[in-house]
């Protein structure tokens, strides 16, 4: 017989988790239960753990907006429409949209105005309360949008479908990388590092990425992920990204150049200086609402073209994982850390690099243990 209650992390407020058994939610025909396998940690997860942006619809809330898990319970008439079955291995987007709106019906569901639920910034009164992946079980809304994943991939690598879905996305679809394009990645989190892996796959020729000294084992994985050149921007004896990024190139600068740096400003400008006359940016880091100054004359008078990358859609979700399946590249040397739930507040604290002696770059919870 199940058990009646889920466990659960619950943010209540900035810095504050707490540990709860929450009520198993009962399903029907149409809904379902996910069993979490693994849910990742990325940038925004401190963020918003922290406070530092807010949370979306206030507290208190499971976290988690990158679950990857076993369909537990699902009815018939949600395992139709799905095509999948209890057993199956799936991931989750993080939206759950309306399906029925305008915006939706004419396949702009990540702009849907009347979305049931996000995952992992839904709060608890939101019936039936586990919205987030850092919880035993999530709950399957009928309108969740879900793909399968294969079950011969380790749960710490296919949960990487997220961070490598913003890759695809912000490279290859919003960055219309193409064959033989110069590619300038700014930052190398975990992100930066599935860009160049992105890039690589859509047929650039040269991809350059950035990052700081202390992150030097990001690098080096960048290297093995598609990378041709890193720079180091803030040692003593610091690169100038700009000005390397002419030396790479021949004086042609770069193609495409994607700004994934969190609460910086530099990188922006020397986004805008590194491209190429008539080149693409695509923003994708947040500045927790800092305003940034940006030299409109260079947008201007390089007839540049910006795009802001806001998450990661079904298309770029779908070939991320057919990427994770094809092995392609080693995918097991970006995961750094696994945890337990209990431990969620230690993961997030790894990941932010605050743990001595922890070089965390891919970090995963792990509810089930």
């Amino acid at each position: 017989m199940a058990p009646n209650t889920v466990r659960a992390a619950v943010q209540t407020g900035p810095g504050a988790i707490e540990f709860r058994d929450l009520p198993r939610p009962r399903t029907g025909a149409d809904d379902g239960l996910l069993r979490v396998e693994a849910n990742g940690l990325c940038g925004s997860d401190l963020e918003t753990f922290h406070g530092r942006v807010p949370m979306r619809g206030g507290y208190p809330v499971v976290p988690g907006h990158e679950p990857l898990g076993i369909i537990e319970e699902i009815g018939d008439a949600a395992a139709e429409r799905w095509g999948v079955q209890a057993g199956d291995r799936v991931a989750l987007e993080v939206l759950v949209p309306c399906r029925a709106c305008r915006l939706c019906l004419s396949g702009q569901y990540m702009s849907c105005r009347n979305r049931k639920a996000t995952h992992g910034y839904t709060p608890l009164d939101r019936e039936p309360g586990l919205w987030g992946g850092l919880a035993e079980y999530v709950y399957l809304h009928p309108n969740a949008v879900l793909h399968k994943v294969s079950s011969a991939l380790p749960p710490e690598i296919a949960v990487m479908y997220n961070p490598l879905g913003a890759g695809v996305r912000w490279t290859a679809h919003l960055g219309r990388v193409g064959l033989g394009d110069t590619v300038l990645i700014l930052g190398a989190g975990q992100r930066g590092i599935m860009a160049a892996a992105a890039a690589k796959t859509a047929g650039a020729a040269t991809v350059i990425v950035t990052g700081l000294a202390a992150d030097a084992h990001k690098l080096a994985l960048a290297r093995e992920f598609g990378a041709d050149h890193t720079i180091v921007v803030d040692e003593e004896n610091a690169e100038d990204t700009v000005a390397r990024v002419l030396e790479i190139t021949d004086g042609e600068l770069a193609d495409v150049v994607l700004e994934m740096t969190p609460m910086a400003a530099k990188p922006l400008d020397d986004a805008l200086r590194a491209a190429r006359h008539g080149g693409r940016i695509v923003v994708a880091g947040l500045k927790g609402g800092t305003k940034i100054p940006l030299d409109s004359d260079l947008v201007v008078n390089k007839a540049l073209t910006l795009v802001g990358a806001y998450g990661v859609d079904s298309r770029g979700y779908a070939e991320a994982i057919r990427i994770l399946e094809s092995g392609r590249f080693p995918f097991a040397k970006l995961h750094t850390h696994t945890f337990e739930l209990a431990d969620t507040v230690k993961a997030l604290d790894t990941l932010a690099g605050e743990i001595p002696g922890e070089r965390a770059v891919h970090v995963a919870v792990r509810p089930a243990g």
